[in-house]
């Protein structure tokens, strides 16, 4: 019921990997050696795999401005962060998830070393709450958020805009330019569902509000396609997002809405490289100034590190909202 919606419990999800760690360097050298063909630009850069400690910022600013969580399910391949680091009220609420465990009936799939596989199957945790919030552990709250601020009574509150790919369309040079690849990823999820080309719903770099129940619905719906997708065990242009379909889905079910303002902020990799002396902090100040962000999103903290050497510390300071 309506009146009873706020009751349920929401969990987060965020999926890791230390791509320095020895074991998991191997296995994935070991693939790569072997595998019969090249793979995307976009699949092989070894930011994919980077651990800079962006976990811990993502935890702390779920610990301070999301504290209604209910559990934090971050899903690894046989790894685990510093969890010692934690306070003992977040790590209570912290669980360690493998692949193996949610792969289950498609452990051929395994090892996998592409995030558009491993969310294919973010729904199927067990004991996952039917709404959770999926987060990359480079996305950071930067403000108290309220469960409203993503799902309303009907369904997820959705972060992106409107947007025409038709020009994307059977490209060979778009397909093969790594920057369009995300593109691509959510022109092949809105074709499954039957949206247009022209008029998709593109994502922003965000906390994502999820719908298990639709994404159990999606892959009895599409197990051939969610079978084909897990498989790719490095990122294939073929694929489809399976956080694009969730959002179209929803989208044509008339149950998500889309935020009315922008609340969020995407520094990307290469910005302010090249650029003058003062444009990073000038970013910065213009991030501390936008009024009501709630979320952020830094691609690249060791490049952006470099720019500006104090970065972690204004990190830390903007999720606990001591800037």
């Amino acid at each position: 019921m309506v009146q009873d919606v706020w009751h349920d419990p929401i969990d987060a999800v965020i999926t890791w990997v230390d791509g320095l760690d020895p074991a998991h360097l191997q296995k994935r050298q070991i693939f790569m050696g072997s595998a019969p063909h090249l793979f995307h630009e976009n699949a092989t850069n070894p930011h994919r795999w980077a651990c800079n400690g962006e976990i811990y910022l993502c935890l702390a600013s779920l610990e301070h401005n999301a504290p209604w969580l209910r559990k934090i399910w971050i899903i690894t391949d046989e790894q685990s962060p510093d969890l010692s680091r934690l306070s003992a009220a977040l790590r209570a609420k912290v669980h360690l998830v493998d692949h193996s465990d949610i792969f289950a009936n498609h452990g051929a799939a395994l090892p996998t070393f592409n995030s558009l596989a491993i969310e294919t199957f973010l729904w199927n945790i067990a004991g996952l709450s039917d709404r959770f919030i999926y987060f990359n552990d480079d996305v950071f709250l930067t403000a108290p958020c309220e469960k409203s601020d993503f799902f309303s009574p009907s369904g997820p509150i959705l972060r992106g805009a409107w947007a025409d790919f038709g020009a994307l369309q059977d490209d060979p040079i778009q397909m093969a330019d790594p920057a369009k690849f995300n593109h691509y990823m959510q022109l092949n999820a809105a074709d499954l569902c039957g949206v247009p080309a022209q008029r998709l719903f593109r994502a922003a770099h965000v906390a994502h509000p999820c719908l298990r129940r639709t994404m159990v619905h999606l892959h009895s719906r599409f197990e051939a396609a969610f079978r084909d997708n897990a498989r790719c065990q490095m990122r294939d242009i073929r694929q489809f997002s399976p956080q694009s379909l969730h959002n179209h889905a929803c989208l044509l079910q008339k149950i998500a809405t889309l935020h009315p303002v922008k609340d969020h902020y995407h520094i990307y990799s290469g910005q302010g490289v090249g650029a003058a002396d003062g444009t990073i902090p000038a970013l910065l100040q213009t991030i501390k100034d936008t009024p009501d962000l709630k979320m952020l999103c830094v691609n690249d903290l060791p490049q952006l590190e470099a720019l500006y050497p104090d970065i972690r510390r204004w990190l830390a300071q903007a999720v606990t909202g001591a800037l």
